[in-house]
């Protein structure tokens, strides 16, 4: 649990608001898609990561994106907790990461009170549009998620959930080419 509005905090998440703005404007005004202003901000970014305009996160460094990232238009992702986006993860339009709550005491929510928790998307995970994925959950390797889910419970490997609330459908069917199946 944490004060969301302390000065300390206050004056972080202002500094990322600003760079996001500095990001988007490019983007939106020169179809200029320059990582170098996001790279200051996160833990960590590899390489061949797309992010589309109108990005926002919260504080930026406790964001960390793997290689070959595609991260569609108007992502928010509350970043008052580690989050984490493997490699080759593509991640729809209007999808947000809320690695943030208030708290659920009306006395402690009245103090500004909000507890965090972790959000992990593994490798290769395809977020469709509109998905929304609250704190402490992590996304298994190769899944999909389904537009428009909203995920409040960890999802396994290999498999496609969909659904409010998200929930397992079934597992990817692999083709019989051994070089397109996962290392088990």
């Amino acid at each position: 649990m944490y004060d969301d509005v302390g000065k300390d905090i206050s004056a972080l998440r202002t500094q990322a608001i600003s760079t996001c703005r500095k990001y988007n404007y490019k983007v939106n005004t020169n179809d200029e898609y320059d990582m170098s202003i996001l790279k200051g901000l996160f833990a960590e970014v590899g390489e061949n990561v797309y992010i589309e305009s109108d990005f926002r996160c919260e504080f930026g460094f406790n964001i960390s994106i793997g290689n070959e990232v595609y991260i569609n238009h108007d992502m928010i992702i509350l970043d008052c907790n580690e989050v984490k986006i493997g490699n080759n993860v593509f991640i729809g339009p209007r999808a947000g990461l809320y690695a943030a709550n208030h708290a659920e005491d009306p006395f402690e929510r009245a103090d500004k009170g909000v507890y965090s928790a972790p959000i992990i998307l593994q490798d290769n995970v395809w977020l469709g549009g509109d998905v929304k994925i609250t704190q402490g959950v992590t996304i298994g390797e190769n899944s999909i998620i389904g537009a428009g889910s909203v995920v409040t419970k960890d999802i396994p490997p290999n498999t496609i959930a969909a659904g409010v609330p998200c929930k397992v459908i079934r597992p990817i069917k692999y083709s019989d080419n051994p070089w397109r199946r996962p290392s088990e």
